[in-house]
């Protein structure tokens, strides 16, 4: 079970995160998730992804202010830089996550 606690932590000890937001119900949060994982794998080594199932945690997604589902927050350096809410493309999130994250780990 997640708690916001364990994600924070899991922010604060790696240089990127993502938290991905869905639920059972959303069929696009089921569609988008495989693709984004698969990007992140191929593109970024070390990416941290939690998943928050709104359903189960519903303490979480109010906490960092998630109210649509599904929604990407990734962390940098244990700060939020990009939020994603439901029409998004993998291509629009792996860009925008590129140069930043060369910068960090370069």
């Amino acid at each position: 079970m997640q708690t916001i606690e364990n994600i924070q932590k899991t922010i604060q000890e790696n240089l990127a995160v993502m938290v991905y937001f869905s639920a059972p119900t959303c069929n696009v949060c089921h569609a988008l998730k495989p693709k984004l994982l698969e990007a992140l794998d191929a593109n970024f080594s070390d990416f941290k992804v939690e998943s928050v199932d709104i359903s189960v945690e519903e303490d979480i997604a109010p906490h960092f202010g998630v109210y649509s589902i599904p929604t990407v927050l990734i962390f940098l350096d244990g700060k939020e830089f990009l939020r994603k809410s439901r029409h998004m493309s993998v291509d629009e999130v792996i860009r925008e996550i590129k140069r930043p994250y060369e910068i960090m780990t370069s």
